[in-house]
Parts: structure tokens; sequence; C-alpha cells
């Protein structure tokens, strides 16, 4: 047996996981667009190419990114000026395919290699020490980043699976600290 429709979809889409479609990432948006839930011009990271490619898979008319999604451009990488990081994390959970390393009070870094481009890091910043650079201005090259696909997919993953484990944890602590009540008379 095959891939599903979805997971065919989800292989069209760049990985970026940068939510400008309207889904939590890639893979909603791919099961989406399998229901016909969602439209092919979404994502603003695959682009027209993605779009057209998303078009002949779905047997739609071919259509350039919705601009209520965002705006179409080039690849990008996210960089810190660490002479304005605080260190103060809030970056870390953000990313979603964790290409920031750094700790509490530490400076923090980009592995561009692993960044998505997604911006997802920018608004929790309190000191704007992020920014997106064009990717022509790091040394990854455009089909570098197309190539990762797979490889954000796998961080993405990841990425989810601790940060369910975590949340998972803090509950099952929650729930020992919190008292029971017997009401038996």
């Amino acid at each position: 047996m095959g891939p599903t429709l979805a997971e065919q979809i989800d292989a069209c889409l760049p990985q970026t996981q940068c939510t400008r479609c309207g889904y939590s990432g890639c893979k909603p948006y791919a099961e989406a667009l399998a229901a016909s839930e969602a439209d092919i011009d979404q994502c603003p990271p695959g682009g027209a190419a993605t779009a057209a490619e998303l078009a002949a898979l779905l047997g739609r008319i071919a259509k350039p990114v919705n601009p209520s999604h965002g705006t179409e451009g080039p690849p990008r990488v996210a960089l810190i000026d660490e002479s304005v990081c605080i260190g103060c994390a809030k970056c870390l959970p953000a990313c979603p395919v964790d290409a920031i390393v750094g700790a509490r009070r530490q400076l923090h870094t980009v592995i561009a290699s692993q960044c998505s481009g997604c911006e997802l890091c920018l608004p929790p910043c309190p000191v704007d020490c992020i920014t997106l650079v064009p990717l022509q201005d790091t040394p990854l090259a455009l089909a570098e980043i197309r190539a990762n696909a797979h490889t954000y997919r796998v961080l993405y993953t990841a990425h989810q699976n601790r940060s369910s484990a975590r949340a998972a944890e803090r509950a099952a602590r929650l729930r020992a600290r919190t008292p029971t009540q017997d009401h038996t008379p």
C-alpha cells in the first residue's frame, strides 16, 4: 500500500512548520487539503511552485499564494544578534525544529542548516535580537534548504514529541500535588 493522499501532499510541502497556512504545521495542512478543507494557495514558503505541484496532485487549478497567508519570498534563516541577546530562552520553545541552541541566561545562536525560516522565533523575543536574513546571505544554497524538508519534518516531530512529553510530565506532577478529597459520608 502506498502513501496516503495526505502523505503525498505533505511530501510536497516545504516543512517550514510556520503556521502561516492557518494550521499548526505542514502535516495538519496536508490533512486539511486531503479532506478538501483547505486551499492549495495557503503556503507562502512553498510559493507558486508548491501551489502548482499541489494543484497537479489534487487535480485543481493552479493559483498564486493567497496574500492573506503572507507573501512568497526567498528562503530565509534566523540570525541572532548575540550582542543584544539577553538569554531569556523564550525563543527556544518557539522554534519548531529546535534550530536555536542556548540556555537560560546564556547567549543563543541559530544552527543555520537546521533553520526552516518559519519566523516563529520573532514574536517571543523581548529584545528583537532575531532577524531573518535571505538564504543567499548565508553559506547555505537554496537547493540545500529544499533538500532539508525531510530533516525539518524529523526535527519538528522530535520537537513535538518532547513538548508533549513535558506537558504530560507537568500534568502528572500537578495531579500528584493536588490533594484528592474523599466524598464518602
